[in-house]
This record gives structure tokens, C-alpha cells and sequence, in this order.
């Protein structure tokens, strides 16, 4: 006799409503939702007191498989990102080898479906070597392509330096061109006047001056204004300025926006006090920066000037972060706790419930034309993630899974704690326990 999953009375979260009710998965999908009757072959889970969201779509992390995985690899994170209750992510292109063809990427499917927990995709990368058989491909088969990443391999790989290869990519591409919106002609000059000063021991209080605001916003204007021209699809990744905020729009809906951008959940909890206390664990490309930027991000969120919320999770080990700050690496990871960071903003009354459902589940999905994921319906694929909001603990190395052993929320007492997560149907997270046979899927999507 096949078994059902039935979560009963559980506090829903989706759609811009909660409300108490149950949910009968069979089969992967869910297929009811209501007040439904127990029968012999429902395996029951009791959700009286909790909350049920759709399970989390982090549409940028660095997963590091292949060829870093001393760091984290699609099996480690992947585990981390459930944990949190992420159900599904897409993947960034800065591994090694670069994911710069559609072999490589083919590949990388590959080594998650015998790795990853959560559901799975890949952007594929470009940089200024491989441009011309971009533009030449039939971009709509990816979900996206972004040059994320790709400039720790050599300079000169952001699109934000290179307007040549960005006016024929926006003319070209038929998927979205997802890019790390910064001047690195901005950086180096600032990059140059503080080694002069300092050395290669730069206070990481600085990394914000270095890295700053212009270099950021003078790239968004210039990579927007091209957009528009070539009425090309242009996500922003990780914004970090309340400067930048207002190059958006928040007056059409998403699905019919062009100009798109997130904000990473490190540039909320984060800002330029955290650096004498921190220092380099929190050195981050782009920087975080100022408690100005820091609110001006979130009221940017709140009123849909920014799309989605993401975790940019890059780990990298402890000995690669405490380094001097030329030396040190940037990224730290994220993923496992970037659900507890936005509870945490709604305990504090400065979000609400439906808006992080929509903003981390819902609109991920709508961006990335995602198909069957995203939100809590009868038919689409049961990825849910069960949550108390009222279980109190601590972050500590104990009960970090990620592979690089740390984090920067290390010592953080969170109000809520992730209990259970499905994904596909399959509840691979149960409170501290793992069924890791258990493997996600591809995600579909649709550009056309």
C-alpha cells in the first residue's frame, strides 16, 4: 500500500495569506489542501503550532563542485541549504574548471544528481573568452548566464569593465544576463591608494571604501541603460547600496519587468560596524557597507524595488578568510541560515511572513520562470519546509554543516528553527536528521 504524507494543522504561509490548514502530499506533488480526514495509509505529522512555507529558492550560491571542493561541494552545502530550509538553488559558474560551455554545464547536472538533497540548476558563465559562441547558442535552454565569480580566475572577467562583450550579449541573449554589478576600474584605483598607505594590511573596516559605493552604482546605471536599449532581460546580483535602490522600479509587476535585482541576506544583518569585530570573516564582494545602506536595502524590499532574496553562500575555509586583506578570500557562507535572518527581521516587526514567503519562495520562481515550485499549490511539486517559530538556539560550530567548519553568525541567537523539509515530496530534514539517499531534481523552467 503506497503511503501518503499528511501535515496536519499546520499555520500556512503563501500567497500573501496564512491561515491553518492540511496538506496530503502523494507521489512528490501535493494533492490537497484542506481539512482532510486521516487515513490508514497517511503517515501523519502533526504541524499544530507550526508554520508551513514553501520551501526556499536561493537563486545564488557557490557551491564549489567542481575543483574546490576542500571548501564545500554539492553534497555538503546542499545538505546545509535543507537544513534551512532551502529546497532548491541555482548554482554559480566560478569553479573549476569554469562552467563555460554547455559540456562543462552538462557535466555539473551530472555530479549534483548523485550529490545534491535540494533540487538543482546551473547558470552557465561569460566572460570575454567565450562571448562569441554565447551569442551564437540558443541561450533560452539555460536558466541564466551571469559572470559572477569569474573574475577571481583572472581580471578583466566582469561585463561591468567590458562594454564591448556586454552590447553584444544584451543584444544577443535570449535567457537572463545575471551580473556582479561593480567598476573594477574603481576598485583598483581605491585598491591602489590604500596599499600605499597600509600595505597589504588593510583594516577590513575598509573593504567598503575600497570596494565602494561609486564602483557599485556607476556599473548599475551604466548595465541598466544598456538593458533598456537592447530591451534585454538584466538581473543585478547582491545589491549592496541604498544609492543603487532607486535605479529600480516597483510601479509593474514582476513578471513584466526587464531590470530586475535581489538583495543577499548578509547586506541586511550585516554593515560597517560589524568589521572590528568580524574583520575579514565579513569581507564580501561586493562590500558590506553602511547602516544607511543596510535600512535603505530593507525599505527597498519591502516596497518591491528589490525582487528577491538570496544568499551569495561562498565558502571558503577559515585559513583562506584570515589572511591579510589582499590574501584574504571573499565570500563566506550563508545558506543554512538565511530563513532563521529573515524570521528573525519579522520577530522584530520589520517584515512580515507573507512578504519573506514571497520575496525568498514566490518570486524566485516567477523571475526564473521556475515551473511546479515556488508556492504552496495542489499540483506542484511538495517542497515545504515546517518551521517554530518560538524554538530559541544558538549558531556554534556543532551545528554548522557546512563543510568549511564556520560562519560568520557563529555565537547568534535565533527565535525560530527550522523542524522539517521536504523536498519533492520526500522529507529529507527531520530535526537534526538526514535521509541522504535521497536526491533532488533538475528544476524546470521555461524562456520562452
Amino acid at each position: 500500500m503506497k503511503q501518503h504524507i499528511l501535515i496536519k494543522n499546520s499555520t500556512i504561509v503563501n500567497e500573501g495569506k496564512v491561515f491553518i490548514a492540511d496538506i496530503l502530499v502523494s507521489n512528490g506533488f501535493i494533492q490537497q489542501i484542506g481539512n482532510i480526514g486521516i487515513e490508514a495509509n497517511h503517515k501523519v505529522i502533526d504541524g499544530t503550532g507550526k508554520h508551513l512555507f514553501p520551501g526556499v529558492i536561493d537563486c545564488q550560491v557557490h557551491f564549489r563542485d567542481p575543483g574546490l571542493t576542500h571548501k564545500g561541494d554539492l553534497y555538503s552545502e546542499s545538505k546545509a541549504a535543507v537544513a534551512g530550509g532551502v529546497t532548491s538553488f541555482i548554482d554559480m559558474p566560478n569553479t573549476v574548471p569554469n562552467i563555460l560551455t554547455a559540456e562543462s554545464l552538462k557535466e555539473k547536472y551530472e555530479i549534483a544528481s548523485n550529490k545534491s538533497l535540494a533540487n538543482y540548476s546551473f547558470f552557465l558563465g561569460v566572460n570575454g573568452d567565450n562571448i562569441d559562441d554565447i551569442i551564437k547558442t540558443d541561450t533560452s535552454q539555460f536558466i541564466g548566464v551571469s559572470d559572477d565569480g569569474l573574475y577571481f580566475t583572472k581580471k578583466g572577467n566582469l561585463l561591468a569593465d567590458n562594454p564591448e562583450t556586454m552590447e553584444k550579449l544584451f543584444a544577443n541573449c535570449k535567457s537572463i544576463i545575471a551580473i556582479h554589478s561593480e567598476k573594477e576600474q574603481i576598485i583598483e584605483g581605491n585598491e591602489q591608494a590604500f596599499r600605499e598607505k597600509y600595505g597589504d594590511d588593510v583594516p577590513a573596516k575598509f573593504h567598503p571604501d575600497i570596494r565602494s559605493a561609486e564602483g557599485c552604482y556607476e556599473a548599475t546605471k551604466h548595465a541598466i541603460d544598456l538593458a533598456k536599449k537592447h530591451n534585454a532581460q538584466l538581473h543585478i546580483l547582491h545589491l549592496t547600496t541604498e544609492i543603487e535602490t532607486h535605479l529600480f522600479q516597483n510601479d509593474i509587476p514582476l513578471q513584466e519587468k526587464k531590470i530586475t535585482t535581489e538583495v543577499s541576506v548578509h547586506h541586511l544583518w550585516f554593515s560597517d560596524k560589524d568589521y572590528d569585530r568580524l574583520g575579514m570573516l565579513i569581507k564580501w564582494n561586493p562590500a558590506v557597507k553602511t547602516e544607511k545602506d543596510k535600512e535603505g536595502l530593507l525599505r527597498a524590499l519591502l516596497d518591491d524595488r528589490i525582487d528577491i532574496i538570496t544568499t551569495d553562500h561562498a565558502p571558503h575555509t577559515l585559513e583562506e578568510k584570515q589572511q591579510l586583506y589582499f590574501q584574504s578570500m571573499s565570500g563566506a557562507p550563508m545558506v543554512q541560515h538565511s530563513l532563521n535572518c529573515m524570521l528573525e527581521f519579522y520577530e522584530k516587526g520589520q517584515i512580515s511572513l507573507e512578504k519573506i514567503v514571497e520575496k525568498m519562495c514566490h518570486n524566485p520562481a516567477i523571475l526564473y520562470r521556475i515551473t511546479n515550485r515556488g508556492y504552496i499549490r495542489e499540483g506542484y511539486y511538495a517542497d515545504l519546509t515546517l518551521v517554530d517559530l518560538n524554538s530559541t538556539w544558538t549558531v556554534a560550530k556543532e551545528n554548522l554543516l557546512y563543510k568549511c567548519g564556520w560562519s560568520p553568525l557563529e555565537g547568534t541567537t535565533f527565535n525560530s528553527k527550522v523542524m522539517q523539509t521536504f523536498v519533492n515530496g520526500k522529507l529529507v530534514y527531520d530535526n537534526g536528521l538526514f535521509q541522504e539517499n535521497i536526491f533532488g531534481m533538475p528544476i524546470d523552467f521555461s524562456n520562452k
